[in-house]
């Protein structure tokens, strides 16, 4: 099975709240279920820039399940390797917004965490050209860091690239604890994608360019992207750095932005565009993600994102 890109992780739905300032501990209306979960936004974005594209991990048995799984077969993606666990329900994320543009979570992960080695096909990763993990995933538990490991094993030894999403969440691991266990992640990876926050935090370097540095003693020929919100993006690959400045829109929900930049900016790459245009391919994904409610519904077509492009 020729596969282009190949995920991992927490399949959820989202519930959110209609509008800003309404809190998760009163009474309020909500909005939802959305299709979400970041490894599976990251997929169905890339699915619509037409990229072949597989996604594991599990839901329970019930209509939430059922929303994520139509929304993956909707955008061409093989529902088959999301499992179904009859006995738990399907991971939620309950979401409220502030007026200073941050958002408050409640998490009720169910199905989503669970993530044992036995999902991973053999015949996901015979053809496959890229893996994609994300450090969210990661710090689930200890299943889902070891089925991390056994997939890296398994890509690389197929001869797929890999792309690493550090994607830090503080509430699910330290960065302390995340410098040690993410570290075979960070130095494998083929295309690093952090934030220039997370970039620091990890290498404990002061600058940027010293971070960028100690990175490329480690692996010198590998494509480091530090995300930079509505700014834009740098990328370093060896003696090339490259600033490529964001879009300009007016955001509605920020939510799969960083998803939906990482799908742009892989697609790209897999498709032999230079790393200037995949980084504005990017950056244009995550404009467009962050102007429609939904996580996925800002996740455009190749279609609309070349004319949105175009247009600037």
């Amino acid at each position: 099975m020729r596969i282009d890109i190949l995920t991992i992780g927490e399949a959820l739905v989202e519930v959110m709240r209609t509008d800003t300032g309404q809190a998760l501990n009163r009474p309020g209306p909500f909005t939802g279920p959305y299709p979400s979960g970041a490894p599976f936004i990251f997929a169905v974005q890339a699915a619509r820039l037409g990229m072949q594209c597989a996604a594991i991990g599990s839901v329970g048995d019930d209509a939430f399940g059922e929303c994520l799984r139509n929304q993956l077969e909707e955008d061409g993606i093989n529902p088959e390797f999301v499992r179904i666990l009859p006995d738990q329900t399907t991971g939620v994320a309950f979401v409220a917004y502030n007026a200073d543009g941050t958002r408050n979570f409640v998490f009720s992960i169910g199905a989503g965490a669970s993530l044992p080695e036995t999902l991973l096909n053999p015949v996901l990763f015979e053809e496959l050209r890229c893996l994609h993990l994300m450090g969210s995933t990661l710090a689930l538990s200890e299943q889902a860091m070891s089925t991390g490991k056994t997939a890296l094993q398994l890509a690389k030894s197929a001869g797929a690239k890999f792309s690493f999403d550090p994607n830090l969440r503080p509430e699910l691991m330290s960065v302390e604890t995340a410098r040690t266990t993410l570290k075979p992640f960070i130095e494998a990876a083929d295309v690093l994608i952090p934030t220039e926050e997370e970039l620091l935090s990890l290498t404990e370097c002061k600058t940027v360019d010293t971070a960028i540095k100690a990175l490329m003693r480690t692996n010198p020929t590998q494509i480091v992207v530090v995300t930079q919100g509505k700014a834009g993006c740098t990328v370093y690959h060896g003696d090339t750095v490259a600033y490529v400045p964001g879009f300009c829109v007016e955001e509605v929900d920020p939510t799969g932005a960083g998803d939906c930049f990482d799908a742009g900016f892989l697609s790209g790459w897999l498709n032999g565009k230079d790393l200037y245009e995949s980084a504005r391919l990017a950056n244009a994904c995550g404009a467009l993600a962050v102007m429609k409610q939904g996580p996925m519904a800002g996740a455009e077509k190749l279609a609309h994102v070349q004319s949105f492009m175009a247009e600037r």
